[in-house]
């Protein structure tokens, strides 16, 4: 069930599949051309494959400016119109920080503090609230 294999994505991005879970791992800077390939590539692989999680592995990155945290936001968004979760994994308090102060929310993106962490928060049911009440969907 756990079938894993490499898959270059976008270049020098590394991508790893992990049963219905793609997991990525950002190291150092994330140029323009590289983003915008990773966002175009991450959506084919979920539409093709049908995976149901993301997981962006961030511990790598020393600083995340608003370009990143906008691709971030935007593999997410793009994620959940093909059915599949993001977290966003292994953030340093300074970047924390920094996206607090660059007034970034980052909609949509859960976190976790480790790779583990984001695998075993995918793993859970997804709640959804409504006008009543809430109620509980696995997807």
């Amino acid at each position: 069930m756990s079938e894993a294999f490499s898959r270059p994505v976008a270049g020098h991005v590394p991508v790893l599949r992990l049963g219905d879970v793609l997991l990525v791992t950002l190291q150092g800077d994330l140029h323009d051309s590289t983003a915008q390939q990773l966002q175009q590539d991450l959506s084919e692989t979920i539409a093709s494959s049908g995976v149901t999680g993301v997981v962006i592995d961030i511990s790598g990155v020393e600083i995340v400016d608003s370009f990143l945290g906008r691709v971030l936001a935007e593999i997410a968004a793009q994620s959940s119109l093909l059915a599949a979760r993001t977290v966003v994994a292994g953030m340093r308090p300074a970047v924390a920080i920094t996206l607090v102060e660059l007034g970034l929310t980052l909609p949509g993106l859960r976190t976790a503090l480790d790779t583990q962490a984001a695998m075993a928060l995918l793993e859970q049911p997804v709640v959804r609230s409504r006008a009543g009440g809430t109620r509980r969907e696995l997807l």
